[in-house]
């Protein structure tokens, strides 16, 4: 304990004294960060999209205007709810034209205009979320070639774009982040390696009366560190105020268009990921300038 202790008071007065040169690279670890968390941001509320739209995820299957009622009850037990279904409703023309006009009032005139109703009945399937995407697409393929079927269409192809661009947001982020957090490191090995040099008088008694590693080498660990867990720590709070910025004026409103519950901050323990990344990068920065002395 004394060790630590007397590592964290040195790298203070460390700090304090290259404090130009430290608070670049808390900056640059900063930045670093930064960039990382706002692409898991991202990432985290898109896989929430991904869940929420699965499942509330929906098939829909159009029928042609000369459909009859003998069909239709072929289509209902082909639907009926089971492994994969979880239930079905039954929208007439009508109710596709009152719905269409409810949702879309700027065209209601347009509609209107026309001599019929252009809108086809319909079946609206709601899926279990744990269907299979074979099973589904087999089910797809069979109400295609049902009698009275026009059409078939389900969220499947959205859920499948959107899984896909998650994962290529992850890994671009993933990427930028481990460039730009390692720059971050090297940036702290040198400002370490400046006091270091700065003290080189000292270091080389300590060494010649024989003063432990932990008594030479820590406080240079522990400054990296604290350079870490700073520019952490500002990283997150940059990001916070950010996300408390644009949430009320952009991303609620781009969440209830894409039929998101919430857009919500990066997870509790995203966040003390982050900040233990910044301490781990700040810590190889110090072992990196300490290494270089012994």
């Amino acid at each position: 304990m004394r060790a630590l202790g007397y590592a964290f008071d040195e790298a203070v007065a460390s700090l304090w004294r290259g404090r130009r040169s430290g608070i670049l690279s808390t900056a640059t670890i900063a930045l670093a960060l930064f960039v990382l968390g706002g692409f898991l941001l991202v990432t985290s509320n898109l896989e929430r999209l991904g869940a929420e739209w699965s499942r509330a995820a929906e098939m829909s299957v159009y029928l042609n205007d000369e459909t009859t009622p003998g069909e239709r009850a072929a289509i209902e037990l082909v639907l009926a709810p089971g492994e994969l279904v979880a239930g079905h409703e039954y929208v007439s023309k009508a109710d596709a034209l009152t719905r269409f006009k409810q949702t879309f009032g700027d065209l209601a005139t347009v509609v209107d205009s026309l001599d019929g109703n252009p809108l086809p009945a319909s079946y609206e399937v709601r899926l279990l979320p744990a269907g299979a995407q074979r099973a589904v697409e087999s089910l797809s393929e069979k109400l295609r070639q049902t009698p009275g079927v026009a059409d078939v269409r389900w969220d499947r192809q959205w859920l499948d774009r959107l899984l896909s661009a998650v994962t290529i947001i992850r890994v671009a982020g993933l990427a930028l982040g481990a460039v730009l957090t390692i720059g971050a490191a090297l940036t702290v090995a040198n400002v370490v390696r400046l006091a270091l040099h700065a003290r080189r008088d000292e270091l080389d008694i300590m060494q010649l009366v024989g003063a432990p590693q932990a008594y030479l080498r820590g406080p240079f660990v522990m400054e990296g560190v604290l350079q870490g867990g700073i520019g952490a720590l500002l990283a997150l709070t940059a990001l916070a105020v950010a996300f408390l910025a644009l949430r009320g004026r952009y991303l609620m409103p781009l969440a209830s268009a894409i039929d998101l519950s919430s857009v919500r901050f990066l997870p509790p323990e995203l966040c003390v990921l982050l900040l233990l990344g910044g301490m781990l990068a700040g810590c190889l920065g110090g072992l990196v300038a300490g290494s270089g002395r012994a």
